[in-house]
């Protein structure tokens, strides 16, 4: 016999999320998912882009070794300024849906390039500055990123209550 459990018969009140929730979360959720598929990418290949990613060391501050869970939240600050600005201008701009992708790809665009300092800069062990496969990695990943913002953007929106 097939039992209900009382959870299905629990309503939860809908809660509102500020546009800065929303941009966290956006920005979390889409640095995460780099982080992610860098760190999957470098295992796979030995290629070290995910160490790249989180590299902070040529900052004199920084310079002894840092736990990874440490650059990460470096690495994931970063991405919720850019996931911050993404819901900002798509609210303030009154964004189309198709317009959320030319947006996404444009803020993206720049940090693609943040390759080239970053390489160059490393003192730890990084690919090289123009090592095509780890760039391609990086752009990759990177691109993924920008195409992750407008379907998180419209999944918090969305399930957002005004």
């Amino acid at each position: 016999m097939f039992r209900r459990g009382i959870s299905v018969f629990i309503v939860l009140p809908k809660s509102t999320m500020t546009f800065k929730q929303i941009g966290l979360a956006v920005g979390i959720i889409s640095g995460s998912l780099l982080g992610l598929f860098l760190k999957w990418i470098q295992g796979l290949t030995g290629i070290k882009v995910y160490v790249l990613l989180l590299n902070v060391d040529f900052i004199p501050l920084f310079a002894s070794t840092l736990p990874e869970w440490l650059e990460f939240s470096f690495h994931l600050l970063i991405s919720c300024g850019l996931g911050l600005v993404f819901v900002y201008l798509m609210e303030k701009l009154k964004v189309s849906e198709r317009g959320a992708w030319l947006l996404s790809l444009l803020l993206t665009f720049p940090t693609v390039f943040l390759y080239f300092p970053l390489s160059y800069l490393a003192v730890q062990d990084a690919p090289g500055l123009f090592d095509v496969k780890a760039i391609t990695f990086w752009t990759i990943g990177h691109l993924l990123y920008g195409l992750s913002l407008p379907p998180l953007y419209y999944f918090f929106a969305k399930s957002n209550p005004k």
